[in-house]
């Protein structure tokens, strides 16, 4: 019994490192992945950011008012050219 028991023993020993020694291998990797992401997820947020402000910048009503009269060609009408509609 004695000599069925003691390799038994040994080969669970040597099994027990091993999956200790990979799970710890898998947790180095994924912790390498995690950090690859948040350093990703940190550019887009600062790529956010930046579009953010030029959006803004592009929506200003002078930005709007002088792309209408460069490319549209468009002006503002002359006083007696309004008609206010009511209800």
């Amino acid at each position: 019994m004695k000599g069925v028991v003691l390799p038994l023993l040994v080969l669970a020993v040597v099994a027990s490192a091993v999956s200790a020694a990979y799970a710890k291998h898998q947790s180095r990797k994924l912790f390498v992945e995690l950090q690859t992401l948040q350093e990703e997820r940190d550019a887009m947020n600062v790529e956010w950011g930046q579009l953010q402000l030029e959006q803004s910048t592009y929506t200003t009503h002078g930005k709007i008012e002088g792309a209408a009269r460069e490319r549209l060609h468009m002006h503002m009408p002359a006083p007696q050219q309004v008609t206010i509609l009511r209800p």
